[in-house]
């Protein structure tokens, strides 16, 4: 079993930044695929970023180049680092595992095993 922990959400100004972090724990050695999903009021989750066991990373493509997502394997952490925030950034942000790759899981051929509670982030204009 794993389980995950957001933090690092709150309210910003536009133009301003925050880094979430998800700390897992417990099982975490089968673990392949971490990412970050987002959830606006009203609207279907949408994928932030991605990042596998070797590093490789996916950024939506709406966010690239204000998103970055990494990894401390040693301390088993996820961060996302969001810069110049824009009102419409405002979610609940949620981190998820799974035991399968990133791009298998886009696909839908399998399911995330794990996800935390979620953190939410609010950007005024």
């Amino acid at each position: 079993q794993v389980t995950l922990m957001e933090s690092g959400g709150g309210s910003v100004q536009a133009g301003g930044s925050l880094r979430l972090s998800c700390a897992a724990s417990g099982y975490t050695e089968k673990i392949v695929c971490m990412t970050w999903f987002r959830q606006a009021p009203g609207k279907m989750r949408e994928e932030v970023a991605a990042i596998d066991t070797v590093g490789r990373t996916t950024i939506a493509d709406s966010l690239k180049g204000r998103f970055t997502i990494s990894q401390d394997n040693a301390k088993n952490t996820l961060f996302l680092q969001m810069n110049r925030l824009k009102p419409e950034d405002t979610a609940v942000y949620r981190c998820a595992a799974a035991r399968n790759h990133c791009d298998d899981l886009r696909r839908g051929v399998y399911e995330y095993d794990y996800w935390g509670q979620g953190t939410p982030v609010t950007i005024s204009s």
